[in-house]
C-alpha cells in the first residue's frame, strides 16, 4: 500500500507493521556487548536521512536524575535553579520543561514552590514507577504530565524485573491506560533502549503505545533512553546502538511523531552532546538535559551545551539568556558547594583561559584569535590568560582586569603600581627556575596581600 509522506511529499509504501517477539531466553547482544571487552560498534552501512523537525527544545532532568548521584538539593536550591532555568530559557520556551521527584516530603514542597510561581516555562513533570499505587501521588500533586519507568531490554526485562516480554509490555500497558484514566500525559521512558531488540519489542509496545493514544486522545510521550551512553551518531551503525536508527524507526514503524519524541543519553562513553544532536537532526524535537550535567555515573548531557548546539543549529538562541549560564555556575560553587572542573566548557573557571605563552601574546592582540566567541557577550565572562615569564606587565594588567571582571571605567593600565610588584614576583619565580605558569590563586592571594579588599572575583566565595 503506498501513502503520501507529508514530510517528504513522496508516495512511499506503508512500512510492515511489527509484533512482539516474546522470545524464551533474553536477547543480550553478546557479540556486540561482551562483558570482559570494550563494547563494539557495528555497522551494517544504512544511512538514514535528515530530518530535523520545524521546532526543537530542551527539556531537563536535574531534580530528577540528577539528584541520583549527589546529595540532594535543599527546597531552596531547587525554588532558585528552578528560576534561574526559566530565564536561561528565555519567553519562547527552549527549555521546556523539567522534571521532579515526589516521593520524599521534601521533593514535593519544592515541587509546590515552583509550581506556585506560575511560571509557563519550564513546565514542571514527575517521574514514577511503572506502579499503580505510584499514581495516587501524582493524581494528589496535580501534575499534568508523569514519567513513567518503561524498561525495554532484556537486560532489564528478563534480569531485573523477572518477566518475558509479554508480560513487561502488558504490565507496563496496563500502567499506562491507568494515566490515561486519571487524564494524566504519560511520558514512556524507554529505559535501555541501545541494547533493547528493536523491533522485537520497542516497535510493537510504542505501537501499542500510539494506538492507546489515538483511542483516548491524549498525546503519549516516548522518551528513547541511552541509559547506558552506547548510543552512537555516526552514519550506517546497526541497531541497536544507532542513534538516527532509534529516532528515524519510532518515527517510521511506529508513528510516532517529532514533537512527542525524546531522547535521554548518558555520558559514558563522551558522547552524550553530540548523541542528543544526533537526535535532533534525525526527527526528535526533545532533548533531555541535566545542568552542568550532573547524572547517574558519568552524567546526563549537559543543559549548557545544548543550548549552544541548538543555537549552532538553527542560527538564534530564540530569546535564550546565555549568561545565566554563568549565574548558574556561581551559584553551584558559592550556594550549593559544588566544584565545577575548571575546564568544563561554557561553566568552568577556566573553559576560556589561555595559558600557552605565544597563545597569550595573541589573545592580548586580538582575543578573536584565540576565544571561541565573545564569552563576554554571551556569558558574562570575558576570555582570560595565565600568567607566565612571558607575560610582562601588559599580560599582568590584562589577567587583572579579565579575573576580576573590572568594567572598563574601572580597569587597570600596566602603569599601576600593583602591577608592578606582581611583575617583580613573577619574574623572581622564574629566574629561580620556575617552569609552570604561574596559578590563578597564587596571583589572587598575592594580591590580597599586597592590596587587601582592592577586587574581588566571581569565584571567590
Amino acid at each position: 500500500m503506498l501513502v503520501p509522506n507529508k514530510k517528504s511529499n513522496l508516495l512511499e509504501q506503508d512500512p510492515y507493521k511489527y509484533s512482539l517477539q516474546d522470545v524464551e531466553f533474553p536477547m543480550l547482544y553478546r557479540d556486540i556487548f561482551p562483558y570482559e571487552e570494550v563494547p563494539k560498534i557495528p555497522f551494517n552501512h544504512r544511512r538514514v536521512p535528515m530530518g530535523m523537525p520545524e521546532k526543537i527544545w530542551i527539556t531537563d532532568t536535574t531534580f530528577r536524575d540528577g539528584q541520583q548521584s549527589r546529595a540532594p538539593y535543599t527546597v531552596k536550591q531547587i525554588v532558585d535553579l528552578y528560576k534561574m532555568m526559566a530565564k536561561l530559557g528565555g519567553p519562547n520556551g527552549i527549555i521546556r520543561q523539567t522534571e521532579f521527584f515526589v516521593y520524599s516530603d521534601k521533593d514535593r514542597e519544592a515541587l509546590y514552590q515552583c509550581m506556585s510561581l506560575d511560571l509557563q516555562y519550564p513546565e514542571p513533570t514527575t517521574w514514577i514507577r511503572a506502579s499503580k499505587s505510584d499514581f495516587h501521588i501524582v493524581k494528589d500533586v496535580g501534575i499534568k504530565e508523569t514519567g513513567i519507568l518503561v524498561s525495554c531490554s532484556d537486560y532489564h526485562i528478563f534480569k531485573k524485573l523477572g518477566m518475558t516480554r509479554k508480560q513487561a509490555m502488558d504490565s507496563y500497558l496496563e500502567v499506562v491506560a491507568q494515566a490515561l484514566e486519571m487524564g494524566i500525559r504519560p511520558r514512556c521512558h524507554l529505559e535501555d533502549i541501545t541494547r533493547a531488540d528493536f523491533y522485537g519489542f520497542v516497535v510493537p509496545f510504542v505501537n501499542a503505545l500510539m494506538d492507546m493514544s489515538r483511542d483516548a486522545g491524549i498525546p503519549i510521550k516516548i522518551r528513547a533512553c541511552d541509559t547506558m551512553g552506547y548510543g552512537i551518531p555516526y552514519s550506517g551503525v546497526a541497531l541497536p546502538r544507532s542513534v538516527p536508527g532509534i529516532v528515524y524507526g519510532l518515527q517510521h514503524y511506529s508513528d510516532v511523531p517529532s514533537e512527542l519524541l525524546e531522547w535521554h543519553g548518558h555520558n559514558d562513553f563522551y558522547k552524550a552532546v553530540v548523541n542528543g544532536a544526533a537526535a535532533w537532526l534525525h526527527g526528535a524535537s526533545a532533548v533531555n538535559c541535566s545542568l552542568l550535567g550532573i547524572g547517574e555515573r558519568t552524567g546526563n548531557i549537559p543543559l549548557e551545551a545544548m543550548v549552544f548546539e541548538y543555537a549552532s543549529l538553527r542560527g538564534t538562541l530564540d530569546g535564550m539568556d546565555p549568561t545565566v549560564i554563568t549565574d548558574i555556575a556561581m551559584y553551584y560553587e558559592h550556594q550549593i558547594g559544588y566544584h565545577i572542573p575548571s575546564m568544563t566548557p561554557f561553566a568552568g573557571k577556566h573553559f576560556n583561559a589561555t595559558r600557552a605563552g605565544i597563545h597569550a601574546d595573541g589573545l592580548l592582540k586580538d582575543e578573536e584569535i584565540y576565544n571561541i566567541f565573545d564569552t563576554q557577550t554571551l556569558l558574562n565572562r570575558p576570555a582570560v590568560v595565565s600568567v607566565s615569564n612571558t607575560s610582562g606587565l601588559a599580560g599582568i594588567a590584562y589577567w587583572i582586569n579579565a579575573y576580576y571582571t573590572l568594567p572598563k571605567e574601572k580597569q587597570i593600565s600596566k602603569q599601576d603600581p600593583l602591577v608592578s610588584k606582581l611583575k617583580s614576583w613573577v619574574d623572581l619565580q622564574y629566574n629561580e627556575g620556575r617552569q609552570t605558569v604561574i596559578s590563578d590563586e597564587e596571583l589572587a592571594d598575592l594580591i590580597n596581600e599586597y592590596a587587601p579588599g582592592r577586587f574581588h572575583s566571581i569565584w571567590e566565595d
